[in-house]
């Protein structure tokens, strides 16, 4: 038995064991329909299908029918074939901006990442622990600013670089991005510059507890307030409090990084679609 039929069955159980409760005075419709989980006018409904045409009037009128919002067949091997031939590597999330734009694709992003899990092609993600859950993004844009940064080879053929991002935790938008060699106190300052110039002062900024951020004197433990860094003392001038996650990469944790540009941008690049500044203040060829 499937486990659509199993459920169905349980239902219609379920609900005859109410129903008779209601026919008997045990129960008034109010009482009956709240114990099933629908409202008072599905229980009328479904009693009087009962009565007309009994228990064949309660079984699920959708079920042997093909959902209208079904992936049809061929499209989700069209599907599979394009992500291994064109787009190997890529995120789901990039990979689905990808089918959106150029192929036409009208379904969405829960479908793609499930199918290809299913597929073996995209990996499923680790469990979240209760420390790892999304908070609430802040109201209003400008109120706090997530700095991070993230090491990968971004261009073929090149060593690995720092990938310095300063984004809005209100609406994810990015303020300021750039590679440098290695991140530290100088990429810090930089990427505020480029932020507080254009945008004002935020009224905290969110990062890791890297040593240009911050002083631990033990790794894991609670961070050193009275002995800040560059970046603190500055912050604290400014009036700006510098708020410290206790995971590394933790705007990824609160799911803030999903606007943050992914190895599948630096492919976007070089077809010009987007643009990456390098180490040296130039700007990579679109």
């Amino acid at each position: 038995m499937r486990r659509t039929e199993a459920r169905e069955a349980v239902r219609m159980a379920v609900f005859l064991n109410l129903l008779r409760r209601w026919e008997s005075a045990e129960l008034n419709q109010e009482e009956a329909a709240e114990l099933l989980g629908v409202s008072e006018r599905t229980f009328r409904r479904w009693a009087r299908r009962y009565e007309e045409d009994g228990e064949a009037g309660l079984v699920d009128r959708r079920l042997g029918k093909a959902s209208g919002r079904r992936v049809p067949t061929d499209r989700a091997e069209e599907v599979e074939r394009l992500y291994r031939e064109r787009y190997q590597g890529f995120t789901v999330k990039h990979f689905h901006e990808h089918l959106v734009r150029d192929h036409g694709f009208g379904w969405g992003y829960t479908w793609l990442k499930l199918h290809l899990q299913w597929a073996g092609l995209a990996p499923k993600a680790p469990r979240k622990g209760a420390h790892r859950r999304k908070r609430e993004r802040r109201p209003l844009p400008g109120m706090m600013l997530h700095q991070d940064g993230s090491r990968h080879a971004w261009l073929d053929g090149q060593p690995a670089l720092d990938l310095i991002v300063t984004l809005d935790d209100a609406t994810g938008a990015i303020y300021s991005a750039f590679l440098v060699e290695e991140e530290g106190t100088a990429s810090t300052f930089r990427a505020l510059k480029e932020v507080f110039s254009e945008r004002g002062l935020p009224m905290s900024l969110y990062t890791d507890r890297g040593a240009h951020y911050f002083h631990t004197p033990k790794a894991g433990g609670e961070i050193d307030r009275g002995h800040p860094t560059q970046v603190g003392r500055a912050l604290e001038q400014l009036g700006v409090e510098h708020i410290g996650a206790y995971s590394p990469h933790s705007p990824s944790k609160d799911g803030r990084s999903s606007e943050r540009p992914r190895p599948g941008a630096v492919r976007s690049a070089r077809s010009g679609r987007c643009r990456i500044v390098s180490s040296r203040n130039s700007r990579l060829p679109a």
